[in-house]
């Protein structure tokens, strides 16, 4: 019998245009399963028992034949790996894979049921697996609160927010009503040992003597995480299978306080038991990061400092607080958006190439890169915070005028900051970070800008316009996903003129089928105990020690942001920052 870990089984598709079969597009399938040699129809089963925290999952046979072993680099390793191909039928019987048959169950309680990230993402998630039948087929949903409620009243709230997929309208309505009964409430303290061993009895009617599997959703504030984690796990958790909790962030404010969270969390659950989800990591275009760089041999070569100028990860909403000033004035923008989404994928852009695809090889390029970063200094962070602002007669409130905020409050709702990775690949490459709140647009995007073509033989033809004739790589998180390179171009007619053309992978255009919402990707990696996408300790450990100088000595010195319109581009001092090591910002439109 061979065991292993239940965490390489996610499958991707993979699709391309020929003029094979008359240019017909030709769809495969390739996965991230790990090479076995065992004998001919073995039983893979996956097992974990509580006391162990090994997370894995009962598995149908699989047959796999003995091949010799070759010795491989990491990078063609990895492009084996990403490029295994199988059939079309096969990719959609792994894609969603019953990880239970009828020996056991996944039951699945989201602790504060009654929130907004829990109406408007969790449940619209779980129901978003359930509609693509990636659930196993027996499962459940409980709903965890203070609030009282009845079972018919969770599942009208949670009703009120699903739907079906825009490609997808089958049998949609029936399709919400199985879902429906299979979601049920109970009300309880988030510090109450009784209410959870409430919870624990009706879980138990639920999954009716099979192997009991329990994931829990931590959607609350993070001052009752540890309390709701202590409960759950000696009350709630599982007798004879898995029990995972997910925890939303912040994980901390600085390094202190995140430590003590770890600290504390490790005194009820094992770290391969803590799923610390940053939704940002499920999203498309971040999750395809590693598709595009090591599997496309033109990326790879030019990855480092001798063709890379520079690195450009911006972030930019076009609305305020709005509601949510007194929970952001505690933290501010450096920690909402800097020091967890973006680094995450700074790390997952710069790191090497992994043994493998499993969660710990990548893990640890990821640390790799974090600890290779200089701590950053006050004289690299720009910060500002929106003021009121009066376009069309519309009069926009300054962060300020929150009812929930403090008048003199000095919390950023804008930052900038340059950062640098000491090491061989990336050493003296400035990675420009910049997020911010009632800004101009709503974008996520990464920016990798090219140098210049060293002796260009059109330089003439460019002129003084030649820093707009570098190349440049744009992965456009959201919205509107695309991946397009700038490239210069002749204009077709007579004489030398020179434009700049996008070859461009437009999501929306190449494929039919709607973009899984990033919380349905995490989810389900939850419940396969895929850790890829989730933060490790030692990430966070990482991460923190390279913003908490500067975050103390931000609020040491009560340093005043500067004041930026509501609706504009930000403060100027961030194109000074830019400036500072000859770099303009890709989304200004200039580059």
């Amino acid at each position: 019998m061979a065991t292993f870990s239940a965490t390489h089984f996610r499958s991707y598709s993979y699709s391309y245009s020929s003029s094979i079969n008359g240019g017909q597009n030709q769809r495969f399938a390739f996965s991230s399963f790990p090479r076995l040699s065992v004998p001919d129809k073995a039983k893979v089963f996956l097992q974990s028992q509580r006391n162990s925290h090994q997370n894995s999952v009962p598995m149908q046979d699989v047959a796999t034949e003995v091949t010799p072993v070759e010795k491989v680099t990491p990078l063609e390793k990895l492009k084996d790996e990403l490029l295994s191909v199988t059939s079309s039928k096969e990719w959609n019987e792994k894609a969603c894979f019953d990880i239970n048959e009828n020996e056991s169950t996944v039951s699945i309680t989201v602790v504060g049921a009654s929130g907004d990230l829990a109406k408007k993402k969790i449940f619209p998630a779980l129901f978003a697996l359930y509609y693509e039948d990636c659930l196993p087929k027996q499962f459940t949903v409980y709903g965890y609160a203070r609030s009282k409620m009845t079972d018919a009243e969770l599942r009208n709230m949670v009703s009120k927010t699903l739907t079906c997929r825009i490609d997808k309208r089958e049998n949609c309505g029936e399709k919400m009503d199985q879902f429906l009964k299979r979601c049920f409430y109970h009300s309880g303290q988030y510090d109450s040992e009784e209410n959870f061993a409430q919870l624990d009895k009706k879980l138990k009617e639920h999954e009716g003597g099979r192997v009991s599997n329990r994931l829990f959703y931590l959607s609350i504030p993070p001052n009752i995480f540890i309390e709701a984690v202590k409960c759950a796990s000696l009350s709630a958790s599982s007798d004879n299978g898995w029990t995972r909790v997910i925890v939303e962030k912040p994980f901390g404010r600085d390094s202190e306080s995140s430590a003590a969270l770890t600290k504390a969390l490790k005194q009820y659950l094992a770290e391969d038991q803590i799923f610390r989800i940053d939704h940002y990591l499920g999203k498309e275009l971040v999750e395809n990061l590693s598709v595009l760089r090591f599997s496309n041999l033109i990326f790879e070569p030019l990855w480092s400092r001798q063709y890379i100028r520079n690195v450009q990860l911006i972030f930019s909403e076009d609305f305020g607080t709005e509601g949510r000033g007194g929970y952001f004035d505690h933290y501010g923008i450096i920690r909402d958006i800097m020091q967890n989404h973006l680094l995450q994928i700074l790390a997952l852009f710069a790191m090497e190439t992994p043994v493998s695809l499993d969660a710990e090889d990548i893990r640890n390029e990821k640390v790799k890169v974090l600890r290779s970063m200089r701590p950053l200094q006050l004289e690299d962070v720009v910060i500002g915070q929106y003021k009121s602002h009066n376009k069309g007669g519309v009069t926009y409130p300054a962060y300020t005028d929150d009812k929930t905020v403090p008048k003199d409050s000095l919390t950023p709702t804008f930052a900038a900051a340059a950062l640098f990775i000491d090491n061989a690949r990336w050493d003296g490459v400035p990675f420009l970070m910049k997020a911010g709140k009632a800004l101009h647009n709503k974008s996520a995007e990464i920016r990798v800008q090219f140098r210049h073509v060293p002796g260009n033989l059109y330089n003439r033809n460019f002129g003084t316009g030649l820093d707009q004739a570098i190349n440049e790589l744009v992965i456009r998180v959201q919205p509107d996903e695309a991946i397009y390179l700038k490239i210069n171009n002749k204009v077709p007619r007579l004489g030398m003129r020179l434009d700049r053309s996008n070859l461009n992978l437009h999501y929306a255009a190449r494929y039919s089928k709607e973009i899984p919402d990033a919380y349905e990707r995490l989810l389900l990696d939850a419940i396969e105990g895929e850790r890829r996408l989730f933060i490790r300790s030692d990430e966070l450990d990482a991460a923190w020690a390279l913003f908490t100088p500067v975050l103390a000595e931000l609020e040491e010195k009560k340093i005043i942001p500067e004041y930026y319109p509501y609706g504009s581009r930000g403060p100027v001092g961030a194109h000074y920052l830019a400036a500072k090591y000859n770099v303009r910002w890709g989304d200004l439109g200039l580059v």
